[in-house]
């Protein structure tokens, strides 16, 4: 059996290996609440900031499955105003990040994050095949793996009369350098290194 440094006995739990992955502790958080008083979108997340680092300290894998699980992370802007008013520093957005990544990692994705994810997962499709955004790429693969094939579909016309949506990408110098980029960071968190 692995002892680790908070007299846990067992497999590590969730919040070491998060500290592990991003160098953040929940530990360090005696629950004083400014990170969810001042975060943007707590009304909106179902764990607030300051309980779902609560959740990674208890150690308790049910708990952590409810973190990992949850729609907060998903919510979460990293705009970094939880970490301003944190008088420990805890950088919560490092730890939602590693919970969406857990997420995935896991198939635990929260139902209600589908669009999200879909959003994220166009955009970096967008990223890696241009080596930077093409608005009407992103749109149209944000589209399909949705299926809001017509939500703000009359918004196109202007935008494009306006000219702020263009048909084809723009191309770019050093777009096989941000190919290169995401194939190393794909190689490396698939441990491929």
């Amino acid at each position: 059996m692995s002892h680790d440094s908070h007299g846990h006995h067992g497999p590590v739990c969730l919040a070491d290996r998060a500290r592990a992955a991003t160098g953040e502790s929940a530990y360090r958080c005696y629950q004083c609440g400014k990170c969810t008083a001042g975060c943007p979108l707590a009304d909106e997340m179902d764990v607030p900031p300051s309980q779902m680092l609560r959740l990674l300290q208890l150690g308790i894998k049910e708990l952590e499955d409810v973190a990992i699980g949850a729609f907060s992370p998903w919510l979460c802007l990293t705009c970094e105003m939880c970490h301003a008013r944190c008088p420990q520093e805890v950088s919560l957005p490092k730890i939602m990040e590693y919970l969406r990544e857990e997420a995935l990692r896991r198939n635990m994705v929260n139902p209600k994050a589908k669009d999200i994810l879909a959003f994220h997962e166009s955009f970096l499709a967008s990223m890696r095949s241009g080596g930077r955004l093409f608005e009407v790429g992103l749109i149209s693969k944000y589209k399909l793996r949705t299926f809001h094939l017509f939500q703000d579909v009359l918004m196109a016309p202007k935008m494009l009369a306006r000219g702020k949506l263009h048909l084809m990408p723009h191309g770019i110098d050093g777009k096989d350098a941000v190919g290169r980029i995401f194939e190393r960071t794909i190689d490396k968190k698939e441990g491929h290194e």
